[in-house]
Parts: C-alpha cells; sequence; structure tokens
C-alpha cells in the first residue's frame, strides 16, 4: 500500500468516526465540557492581562539609562504625569493660588502610586511666575508616579488627583475646552498618553467584537442565503474562544506568557476571520459532496478527507508563521506570538472536528432553504410536488479558469504590472514611532500636549535625560548641549544620591520629543556627551554617559523594530518554504507560491499608503506596520495559495492540466472569494477604531487579503502553472496526461 493509499485511508477513518451517529455526539460533548470545565478551573485571559509589561530588554541603552536614574535621581524616576493648565488671556494670581494649594494638598496627601509633585506652594510668587508660559496662559505641574504601576494604576490616580482639584477650584477644569478663557486641565506626558491608549483598547472590546460578529453574519448570509450555516462558523469560533482563553489564562497565570489588552483584543476578532475561512473550505466541499451522492454521512466523509490536508497545512502555515514573532527582541511583538498562535491551532483544530460533528447532526438542513441535493434526489422531489424537473448544469470550471489557461501570459503580464506599480509605491513610506499621533486630536494627552506646544517648548512634554560620570571632574557638557542647534534649553545637572560625580542634565528639545527627527538626534547627544567628558580627560567616555527619556526609548523601539524586522521576515519565509515543499513536493512551484505572495504584500504597503497618505491625509505609518502585515498577509495568503492549487494537483492526477486548472479555479474560487471578503471585512473592522495603528493596520491588511483574493489567487497562481506546465511539479512527478492541439495523449512517467 502507498504512502497516499495509507493516509487517504486513516482520513477516511477519522472522517467516519465524526460523521457517524455516536461519533459526532461525542465530539460535541467533549467540546462542550471542555468550554465549560476548563473555564471553571482556570482563568480567562481577560483577568491575567499585565498591560505594564515592559517592551525593551536591560540590553538597551534607554533601558540601562532608567535603572541608572532610577538608582542616582529617584526624583527623577517613575512615570511623569504632565498637569497642563490653561486659561486664554493668562493665568490669574488666583488661580496660581488655587494650583499651589492642590501641590500642598497632593505633597500632604499623596495620590495612591504617587512618588512625587512639584511644590509649587513652597515657592514664592516670582518663582511661579516664571514658570507660566510667555504669554503667561500656560503652567505645567508635574507629578511622578510609581514606576511599577500599570494602567489601572495610573488611571486610579489620575482619578483621584481630578477629584482633588475639582474640589479646591470649585468647577471642573477638566471638562472645560482647552484653548478658552475658563481654567482648563489636561494630564499628557508618558501617563497620561497610556491612561489614553488603555481607554481606547477597553472602550473598543465590546464594540469591535459586536462589529465582527454581525459583519461575519451579514456575509455569510449574502453570499449563502442560509440562515443555519451562517450561525455554524460563529458556534465554532465561540466555542473554541471558549477553550483558547482559560489555556491562555493559566499560561499567564503561571509566567509563561505575558498577555495585554491590545493583543487579546486584536486576537479575538482576528481569531472570527481566520476561523470562518477554516470552516468554509470544509462546508464547501460538504455542499458539493452532497450534489454527488445520497448519503449525508459519505457526503460528509469525503468532504473531510479531501479538505483536511489543506486545511491542516493553511493552519499550520499560519501558526508557525505566528511563533517566529517569538524570536522578536521587542515586548510588544514577542507577546504576540503565542496568544495568536495557540488561538489559530485550536481553531483549526475546530474546524476539523466540531464543525464536522455539527454538519452531521443538522445534515442537508444547514444550507436551508437551498438545501443541494443529487440529480436523483432533485427528480424524486420534483415528481412529489407535481412539478418539472430543472436540469441545471453544474459547471466544473470557470469563466476566470478559461481565461488563465487561454490566455496566461496575457494575466501574468497585467497581473504584475498592476502589483509592481503597487509595490513601486511601498518605496515612497514614511514611518513614524509618535505615539501621540495614533491617538485622536480630541484625547486629553494631545490636547494637553498641543497646548504645551503652544505655549512652551514641544520638547517640554518629555525632556531627554543626559547622565553622565563626571569622575569629579569639570567639563563644558552643559554648554555644548546647549549649542546644539535643536536643543531649546539644558537645566542645571542634578547630582547622584549614591554617587555624587553623577550628574544628570535634562534636556528640552525644540521639536516634537516624539517625531524622527528628535529619534535622529539622540546619537548626536550621546556623541556631544562623549566628546565633552573626553576634553575633561575622562577614559573611556562611551561607558560613562546615558541617554534616558522617552526619546530615547523610542529610538530603542525603532532599534528593536528594524531588527526583528530584518531577521523574523527571512524565517518565515524559509519556514513556509520548507511546509510548500513538504506538501507539493515541487521546488518550482513553491518559489512561485511564495513570490507572489510577497509581491502581493508589497502590494498592498504601497496601496495602503496611497490611500493612507493621499487619501486619508496621513504623514506617516506606524513602524510596526510592515511586520505585522507580513507576517499575517504572508501566512494567510498562503492559505489561500494552497487551498487552490492543492485542488490542481489533485485534479492533475486524472485530469490534463489544463482542464485541472479550470476546474480547479472553478471549483475554488467562490469557496476562497468568500473566505477572503469576510478575512478582509474582518481587518476593516479594526480601522474603524479611533486609533491610528490599528487603522493603518486594517487598511495595509485588508488591502492585502483583497489582492489575494482577487488578483494573486484566481488570476496570477493559475497563469503561472499553466505556463510552467510539467515544469511546475519539479521535482515531483508531473501528471501524465497532457493537452496538445486540443486533444489529450497519454504520455509514460
Amino acid at each position: 500500500m502507498s504512502n497516499q493509499e495509507r493516509t487517504s485511508r486513516e482520513r477516511k477513518g477519522a472522517s467516519g468516526a465524526l460523521s457517524g451517529p455516536i461519533g459526532r455526539w461525542v465530539v460535541v460533548g467533549i467540546w462542550i465540557a471542555a468550554a465549560i470545565l476548563l473555564n471553571v478551573m482556570w482563568p480567562g485571559i481577560n483577568e491575567r492581562e499585565d498591560n505594564a509589561a515592559a517592551d525593551l530588554s536591560d540590553a538597551y541603552p534607554s533601558v540601562q539609562a532608567a535603572q541608572v536614574a532610577e538608582r542616582e535621581f529617584p526624583g527623577d524616576g517613575g512615570q511623569p504625569a504632565l498637569l497642563v493648565w490653561n486659561r486664554s488671556g493668562g493665568l490669574s494670581a488666583e488661580d496660581l493660588n488655587q494650583l499651589a494649594a492642590l501641590t500642598e494638598s497632593l505633597e500632604a496627601e499623596p495620590l495612591a502610586n504617587q512618588e512625587g509633585v512639584l511644590p509649587l506652594h513652597q515657592l514664592p510668587a516670582p518663582a511661579r511666575q516664571s514658570l507660566l508660559s510667555e504669554d503667561g496662559s500656560t503652567i505645567v505641574l508635574p507629578i511622578t508616579l510609581d514606576e511599577a504601576a500599570d494602567t489601572d494604576g495610573l488611571k486610579e490616580s489620575v482619578e483621584q488627583l481630578k477629584e482633588r482639584a475639582v474640589s479646591i477650584t470649585g468647577g471642573d477644569p477638566f471638562e472645560t475646552a482647552a484653548g478658552t478663557s475658563e481654567l482648563s486641565a489636561r494630564v499628557t506626558g508618558p501617563v497620561g498618553i497610556a491612561i489614553d491608549g488603555g481607554a481606547l483598547f477597553q472602550n473598543a472590546d465590546v464594540s469591535l467584537l459586536i462589529a465582527t460578529v454581525v459583519l461575519v453574519l451579514v456575509i455569510l448570509l449574502l453570499i449563502y442565503r442560509s440562515p443555519i450555516l451562517a450561525f455554524i462558523p460563529i458556534v465554532a469560533v465561540g466555542f473554541a474562544y471558549l477553550v483558547i482563553s482559560p489555556i491562555l489564562g493559566t499560561m499567564a497565570d503561571r509566567g509563561w506568557i505575558t498577555a495585554d489588552a491590545q493583543g487579546i483584543s486584536i486576537m479575538t476578532v482576528l481569531l472570527f476571520g481566520a476561523g470562518t475561512d477554516y470552516c468554509l473550505f470544509l462546508i464547501t466541499r460538504f455542499r458539493q459532496c452532497l450534489t454527488e451522492t445520497t448519503s449525508k454521512r459519505e457526503a460528509l466523509k469525503d468532504a473531510i478527507s479531501g479538505s483536511s490536508g489543506a486545511i491542516a497545512m493553511s493552519g499550520l502555515t499560519v501558526v508557525l508563521s505566528l511563533f517566529t514573532l517569538l524570536l522578536a527582541q521587542y515586548g510588544a511583538y514577542h507577546r504576540f506570538a503565542v496568544p495568536f498562535g495557540v488561538a489559530i491551532l485550536i481553531m483549526g483544530i475546530a474546524s476539523l472536528t466540531l464543525v464536522p460533528a455539527m454538519l452531521a447532526i443538522i445534515g442537508r438542513a444547514s444550507f436551508f432553504p437551498f438545501v443541494p441535493r443529487t440529480p436523483e434526489m432533485e427528480e424524486e422531489r420534483a415528481k412529489r410536488r407535481n412539478k418539472p424537473v430543472s436540469h441545471q448544469k453544474r459547471k466544473k470550471d470557470s469563466r476566470i479558469g478559461r481565461i488563465v489557461t487561454e490566455r496566461p501570459w496575457t494575466v501574468v503580464i497585467a497581473s504584475l504590472i498592476i502589483l509592481g506599480g503597487l509595490a513601486a509605491a511601498s518605496s515612497q513610506i514614511r514611518f513614524t514611532y509618535d505615539l501621540l499621533s495614533s491617538f485622536p486630536s480630541d484625547m486629553p494627552s494631545v490636547e494637553g500636549f498641543d497646548t504645551i506646544a503652544e505655549g512652551f517648548s514641544p520638547g517640554e512634554l518629555a525632556p531627554v535625560q543626559v547622565i553622565v560620570d563626571s569622575e569629579g571632574k569639570e567639563s563644558d557638557l552643559a554648554a555644548r548641549l546647549t549649542d546644539l542647534s535643536f536643543v531649546d534649553a539644558v537645566a542645571e545637572p542634578e547630582t547622584g544620591a549614591e554617587n555624587a560625580n553623577m550628574l544628570l542634565y535634562s534636556v528640552k528639545l525644540n521639536v516634537n520629543p516624539y517625531s524622527n527627527e528628535a529619534m535622529d538626534d539622540v546619537a548626536e547627544l550621546r556623541s556631544t556627551a562623549e566628546t565633552a567628558l573626553s576634553s575633561a580627560g575622562i577614559v573611556a567616555p562611551d561607558q560613562k554617559v546615558w541617554i534616558g527619556g522617552q526619546t530615547a526609548t523610542q529610538t530603542d523601539t525603532r532599534a528593536a523594530t528594524e531588527r526583528d524586522t530584518d531577521l523574523i521576515i527571512p524565517v518565515v519565509i524559509g519556514l513556509i518554504s520548507l511546509l510548500l515543499l513538504a506538501y507539493l513536493r515541487s521546488v518550482v512551484a513553491t518559489v512561485y507560491l511564495i513570490a507572489t505572495v510577497v509581491l502581493s504584500y508589497f502590494s498592498a504597503l504601497g496601496l495602503g499608503w496611497l490611500i493612507l497618505h493621499y487619501g486619508l491625509g496621513q504623514e506617516a505609518i506606524q513602524g510596526a506596520i510592515p511586520l505585522y502585515a507580513f507576517v499575517f498577509l504572508v501566512a494567510l495568503g498562503e492559505d489561500y495559495n494552497i487551498f487552490m492549487v492543492s485542488s490542481i494537483w489533485k485534479k492533475s492526477r486524472s485530469l490534463p492540466l489544463k482542464r485541472a486548472i479550470r476546474e480547479g479555479v472553478g471549483e475554488t474560487g467562490t469557496v476562497i472569494t468568500s473566505a477572503g471578503v469576510i478575512l478582509a471585512g474582518t481587518f476593516a473592522v479594526l480601522a474603524t477604531l479611533p486609533i491610528q495603528v490599528l487603522v493603518q493596520f486594517g487598511v495595509v491588511a485588508a488591502l492585502g487579503v483583497l489582492l489575494d483574493t482577487f488578483i494573486v489567487r484566481p488570476f496570477l497562481v493559475p497563469a503561472i502553472t499553466r505556463l510552467l506546465g510539467r515544469a511546475a511539479f519539479w521535482p515531483g512527478r508531473a501528471p501524465q496526461q497532457l493537452e496538445e492541439d486540443g486533444k489529450t495523449s497519454e504520455i509514460r512517467a
């Protein structure tokens, strides 16, 4: 018995157990029991979120600088909350007295997680006036909170701060519009940004999930016009999530993984898109088999054995691609790997067990009111109803299948022109790591930053910390830093608490401290400090300088992202290549399948940039987008290629290749188009959120899926297969039948 026959017999045996009268109920019972027991025994993943997890390791300079600052300058450690007060026309003496009363209250009764506050109440009137902006309309009161506090802890502290401010001022300045003659207040800085970011995801979770479920249901109803069928994938995904959540929850509880709100919310949404796709691959095959046999059990067995290989291969491709994110050094990418990989793995198992069991129970009624029947069943039904038999010829090929087989060169050239032109636009993309650019303009942290930028230097929002070990020697570092064109002001140096030779210079830039321009300046700040120390006679100055603050952190974030992108993209390509090679046994097919998906990825980036930049007016996209988009698009794009090419490969065993391509494209066209539209719609749901990084990711990912669905899969890949002919199977065994001049000739292998 050949390996192929043995594998086929094993699949038949497994599918028979799933579709049997006892096996189907056992499978459903196991899933129900697992969903109940796991949720009773283990915590859900939402109960174990850690939104304060560090993104950078100790190997990065900004983290090392933060550790030095925490040890030597405890007053400058922690997370700063910048309380921005503003009154158009100028803050009055009474306003300043009230703010002084607030700082006195905070010093006497600190907030939860509070570590320090500017003692405005201890300053004389002239000193208070010096803290105002040039026009006297704005003042910034920094409050330092515990470095270890998570988003919920920071939010609690800020809420207490607001209550204290309202009781002292007699009004609610946090609800007053900024820039008016009324006293207004906003919390910005790292704390304000963290709170606003958390609020955006927290508020989006439920609405995002509801929108996704409704979208999937509507698309399924429009495509299949069956209410029962529309709910089967939703139920399967729901059960899968009930199993996934406690598994991930206990993994987080034991410290094996770290899960944050952003990753979990995106995972939940995309689970519906990818999970529905796998369900549709099986459901479509089942419907086709129901038109060929009267036994629903035999039809389901054939459907499982005919589609399980492609589904398993597709799921494995996505899972392994997601697990490559474990190679990332940047925490946000690393934390994505396990939750997403485990979710897709369990969803794949559900699509191969729970979905067949539900189809076995419901049978043909799954497709009501458009129930698929064999021609004999249609005749009997027509006789019972005394109606004429409607003989509809079921097409095995399609118009697209005929086009790609009759005009393959035209299709390939046209596809490459379209995709290549869009890919060329990706070279024009500008990237940003500016956190504030991801937020809506009416968020408190953004309004606070804008107020600071108008009244002071924008660098006031997040000064750069230049820390040096002076070894007790005098240097002209302050003067050198002040002379830099991008520096607005340099504060008097602070002396270290444990080592008096340690000095901290707080440097305020004259540009947005979150911008690329500011990040590029960090290297010059370091170079300037090292030069000053060297001129003072300090040996090895490169080991005596630390650059900290938000700008330095983002500089390291950019470096980590670039490093992770350069490493993970080749690894993903290599892994998928090995899987395709093992599945198809063809080097040639593996090469052009990988090449087409990579091309569509760059095309998606290019088209996404054109829409985001010229259509939505965005000046840059977040630096994380290329890596996220690549992992998802290449893995999911290969899903569709695998499903279609596996159909062509199977048909080529008994049909001429040209005919196999026609029927393969026609057979998989509807299901892949449906799956692509659903997955693209799921990504598009992310674009409805008021968070620019998700808008950008949603747009690029949705466009990539649509390009794969409507250009790469139906046109480019089958056309290339047609042009290559027998070479497409090399070095594997090519099909034995070829078409020559419209006739079929048998060729011995």
